[in-house]
């Protein structure tokens, strides 16, 4: 069995990294086919250790024994529909992504019915964050159609309804535990042209989910994805290269710059830099 402490201490972006390279948690990806590699590479360039197991008769067994669970709805098979509904009766503190919702029925009925087993954190896009609360109808396809502040009273909602920490990913993330908000600033638009930009930020906060808790996690999450990007941007030609460089930057990011960078900002909680 995990050896994962059932209370986490939360721990600022710096500790949370520290901490994520000296354990390396590992992380049970039920996500979608277009994104399987990517997202593996991320997480070991991050220092977490990936598996992909998302076959139903397993999936409850290997997520009792991991550090934390993605359950991301990019393309939810009916093998996959039933292995996330498994994997989240496990006990080990899982991220909902809910690619899409809103527009779909299949994807959208089953992130509804996830909601109830108590994610940890839910991380997506305004439109479906919004979709998911029920104030909207969704994006267009994957894409959203709103911004981070117009799905901010969603996000504070449904975080108080579920007892989720809910993650609004755009040109400024925004953490809430409907209590609490974080934002953090920064990031490279590039992050947007390559395929699992976004899906690997979920895993990356399933990875932290193994060393600190679901607050902490989605903020230090979002902060070492930001700067990642903008480190490999800064290297990049477009978006084939940037793709490359992302996953280097991800090894090599520094944690305590995270601090001295000022890309966060807090209300009510932990988060503001020194």
């Amino acid at each position: 069995m995990s050896a994962r402490l059932p209370s986490l201490p939360a721990l600022s972006p710096d500790a949370a990294l520290a901490a994520l390279r000296q354990r390396q948690p590992l992380v049970q990806c039920i996500t979608n086919a277009v994104v399987t590699n990517f997202t593996a590479n991320a997480l070991l360039a991050l220092g977490a250790s990936p598996a992909m197991c998302d076959i139903p008769g397993e999936a409850q067994v290997f997520a009792s024994v991991a550090d934390g669970v993605l359950v991301n709805l990019g393309t939810p098979t009916r093998e996959q529909r039933d292995a996330a509904r498994e994997a989240v009766q496990s006990g080990t503190p899982w991220v909902l992504d809910p690619v899409a919702v809103g527009a779909l029925p299949v994807r959208t009925a089953l992130a509804h019915e996830l909601v109830l087993a108590h994610p940890a954190i839910i991380r997506g896009n305004p439109s479906e964050i919004r979709a998911l609360a029920g104030d909207g109808s969704g994006g267009r396809g994957v894409d959203s159609i709103d911004g981070p502040d117009a799905a901010r009273a969603a996000a504070r909602e449904l975080a108080r309804s579920c007892g989720a920490v809910v993650a609004v990913s755009g040109e400024i993330d925004l953490i809430t535990d409907g209590q609490r908000e974080t934002r953090v600033a920064g990031g490279s638009a590039l992050l947007t042209r390559v395929t699992g930009g976004g899906c690997s930020l979920g895993a990356t906060m399933a990875a932290f989910l193994g060393v600190t808790d679901a607050y902490s996690a989605a903020v230090a999450g979002s902060a070492i994805h930001a700067a990642a990007s903008e480190v490999a941007a800064s290297s990049s030609a477009g978006p084939g290269t940037f793709a490359v460089a992302f996953l280097d930057a991800l090894a090599v990011v520094d944690g305590a710059a995270l601090v001295r960078q000022g890309r966060l900002s807090s209300d009510g909680g932990w988060g503001a830099t020194p």
